[in-house]
């Protein structure tokens, strides 16, 4: 019988695009020690699909292909979407992802839900997070530290309105 959910894969599975997928499976074996599963070229030396794993986590990728409305960050000038990992030592992971050629958005340091925490994009803009838990920090020990946290400060310039003139006759 068939099986829904194939062996191997989890509920969700990401599917990246990326401007080079080639490159990036290459980058992510560098970075994060994936092994590379499948690979179907497609036209133009795109890879139209490809599967690789990082951990016990299945990643899906395919190149860009606008013309099926397929773009990855670059393209789209960023990404709100963070992938995370969770790895047995976040600090030897982050920095072999930066010597892979990854920059740092956020460097690695201990947080009030009991991760030692970062974040990397990669160089095809993809946004990741990389986590090692420290300690179990309870529920109300986490709403407790969380409500001292400090908020970062956000300015947004915003354009000045001008008053409309009124002009009675």
């Amino acid at each position: 019988m068939t099986k829904a959910i194939p062996d191997g894969m989890h509920t969700v599975t990401p599917h990246l695009i990326c401007k080079g997928a080639a490159e990036a499976i290459e980058f992510y074996k560098r970075a994060f020690g994936a092994t590379e599963l499948s690979r179907l070229p497609g036209q133009n030396g795109r890879l139209m699909h490809a599967m690789i794993r990082i951990g016990d986590s299945t990643v899906m990728l395919a190149d860009e292909m606008p013309e099926w409305g397929a773009l990855g960050p670059q393209s789209l000038k960023g990404t709100p979407v963070a992938i995370h990992l969770y790895v047995q030592d976040v600090d030897a992971v982050a920095a072999q992802a930066v010597r892979a050629g990854a920059k740092t958005t956020m460097p690695v340091s201990d947080m009030f839900w009991g991760d030692r925490y970062g974040q990397i994009e990669d160089p095809f803009g993809h946004r990741w997070s990389i986590a090692t838990r420290v300690r179990d920090a309870g529920r109300h020990a986490k709403g407790d530290a969380a409500a001292n946290v400090q908020r970062p400060i956000r300015t947004v310039e915003r354009p000045r309105r001008q008053r409309a003139r009124l002009t009675l006759r």
